[in-house]
């Protein structure tokens, strides 16, 4: 089983590391300040350890990037891109702008045409970068459960074996994946986090998750 190196402190980092600590999974969760996981490996078993970036991106076989948007080609760089060389990164991100939503809308710091992943693939060219879990909050991230059935998760990257690595995730995850091709796709599947959000800030609804219907 494949080891799993974890960059970021937050929800969405501890929920994904909880979720392959569940299924066996050995897992490092690499962070700025250790403090913010203060007795977060304990409450895990021996199967959670805290490191740094350095550690998280050294010991992982596959990379969570698991940080704000804003933070992560400063994390990157703290990393060195030679740590990441030939393994797939589950890229988890959004490029939020910092301040309040416009009518219930995020405000994003990227290009339309051109997403928030492809920056990050041409940093690290040598990386295999898959968009995922970047349109649900963390609440769903693992095993949700909803009554019309699986809710669809939305990847996309340009090596095929990455992804085939991050699709055995996310079925182990409950997830119903929706494969939307290389990493220009990310342009269309990070706004999805903008749709996601609205009816939250609008009206304080949160427990949902898109699903994509066929014929």
């Amino acid at each position: 089983m494949k080891k799993i190196g974890i960059f970021g402190s937050g929800a969405v980092a501890k929920t994904l590391a909880a979720g392959f600590i569940k299924y066996g999974y050995e897992v490092t969760m690499g962070t700025r300040d250790v403090t913010k996981l203060a007795g977060w490996n304990t409450s895990n078993g021996n199967k959670a350890t805290i490191g740094s970036f350095e550690d998280a991106a050294i010991f992982g076989d596959i990379i969570i990037l698991a940080v704000s948007g804003d933070a992560a080609i400063a994390v990157l760089d703290m990393v060195g891109k030679e740590n990441l060389v030939g393994k797939t990164v589950i890229d988890t991100t959004n490029p939020i702008e910092k301040g309040p939503p416009q009518e219930g809308v995020l405000k994003y710091f990227s290009n339309i045409n051109e997403s928030f992943m492809e920056v990050l693939q041409k940093k690290c060219p040598e990386t295999h970068f898959v968009k995922a879990f970047n349109s649900v909050g963390n609440a769903f991230m693992v095993n949700p459960i909803f009554k019309e059935g699986k809710p669809s998760m939305f990847i996309c990257g340009n090596n095929e074996n990455a992804k085939l690595e991050v699709t055995e995730i996310l079925d182990l995850f409950g997830w119903e994946i929706e494969d939307m091709g290389k990493a220009a796709a990310a342009r269309a599947i990070e706004p999805l986090c903008m749709l996601w959000c609205i009816p939250g800030f609008m009206r304080n609804e949160w427990s949902h998750a898109f699903k994509l219907m066929k014929q």
